[in-house]
This record gives structure tokens, C-alpha cells and sequence, in this order.
């Protein structure tokens, strides 16, 4: 098992926007007051710790590794919801342009916001520029600070088995861990292996 490296993928932790689930994508939110105390990993011995550069990222990254600084990545951004953002679905509901981007957010976007196939393009090349940081760095363990739909692209991108966008559930309190051999890494393989990494010590129901 030498030749594997590992990436931890952590969503930020719960912000006061998250609690009223109002639209927050490149707009910014400061963490909940419990969400500062819960934040904990067990072991956070990490070889790179790279994080969006959205506040609310750096703020988890502070809490979640004293002791380093974060690179900072802003392909890690969360989705730009345009004129949609800080607005809840109770807001937006009737709004024709909306309801249409529900029902179709891979080619309908928010006015003033990206599309989905601009998000996708981002964050995908973000992703390039951390596997190039582990292999041009050797790193055995990375740890990603980022956002929600940012993971969700990257897992239907990269998990051992192929699940759509919206199939996968990124809570606040567990992280996904990926596995590659460093081989499979290099060519832009799926990982072999993924797991669920708790990222609180109590986490919040």
C-alpha cells in the first residue's frame, strides 16, 4: 500500500446562512457558534491542506488545523448563484426562471450566476492543480476544504462508482475520503477505494 495517496474532501462547517438554507455560493456566511465548538478531526496529520478561498472555508481550515496554513484554491468556490444568492426557496418559489432552473440546473443558471458547465470547468480544473500539488510534492495524505457542490462534482467524477450529481448527500459533520495508487492518480483515474471520515467529535444533528 505505499504507492497510495489519499485525499480528504470536507465540506465547511455549518454557517448561519446554512441554518436558514438560503442560497450561498460566492457570497459569504461566518460559521454558527456551535459548528465552531464541534469542529474537531481525530487525526489531522495531513501532508497538503489546501482549502476554497471563501471565508468560510478558511475559517474551518483554521479550526481544523492550528497549526497550518492553507493553500488557497479559488477553483474551490462553491457554484456563483447570481441574483439567487442569500434567497431561500420560500423566496424564489415562484419565480418562473427558478423553477425551470430546478428542473433543469444543468443548462438553465442563475440570473447573474454560472452555469452548471462553468462550475463543472472550474472546479474540475482545481482539481487538476491538487493532484499536480500531491504528486509534484509526494503527499501520502491532502486534505480539501470546499463546499458542497464542489464535492458532490468531484465524487460523481472520481468515486470508485459512478453516481450522479445530486445522488450524493454532503453533510457538515463527515468528510469522503478517496484512495488512489499513485499510478491511477497520475492517468486521471476514478480512486479505488472511499470511505466517510467523521469531521466533528459530536456532530449536530
Amino acid at each position: 500500500m505505499d504507492d497510495t495517496v489519499a485525499v480528504s474532501l470536507f465540506r465547511h462547517g455549518l454557517t448561519e446562512e446554512n441554518k436558514r438554507r438560503a442560497y450561498l455560493g460566492w457570497s459569504d456566511s461566518p460559521l454558527c457558534p456551535e459548528a465552531k465548538k464541534e469542529l474537531k478531526l481525530e487525526k489531522p496529520d495531513f501532508d497538503l491542506v489546501i482549502s476554497s478561498d471563501l471565508g468560510r472555508c478558511l475559517e474551518t481550515a483554521d479550526i481544523l488545523f492550528p497549526d497550518r496554513r492553507a493553500e488557497v484554491m479559488k477553483e474551490l468556490r462553491e457554484m456563483h448563484f447570481g441574483e439567487w444568492e442569500g434567497k431561500t426557496y420560500g423566496e424564489l418559489k415562484d419565480d418562473s426562471h427558478y423553477q425551470s432552473w430546478l428542473n433543469d440546473f444543468l443548462t438553465v443558471y442563475p440570473p447573474g450566476g454560472e452555469s452548471f458547465a462553468q462550475f463543472a470547468c472550474r472546479t474540475e480544473e482545481g482539481w487538476r492543480r491538487i493532484s499536480a500539488r500531491i504528486l509534484d510534492h509526494d503527499a501520502r495524505k491532502t486534505a480539501v476544504i470546499t463546499h458542497g457542490g464542489v464535492i458532490r462534482h468531484l465524487l460523481s467524477q472520481l468515486a470508485p462508482v459512478k453516481r450522479e450529481f445530486w445522488e450524493w448527500s454532503i453533510p457538515h459533520d463527515r468528510g469522503y475520503e478517496l484512495i488512489w495508487h499513485k499510478k491511477d492518480l497520475r492517468r486521471g483515474e476514478r480512486c479505488i477505494l472511499l470511505r466517510e471520515v467523521p469531521l466533528m467529535a459530536n456532530p449536530i444533528g
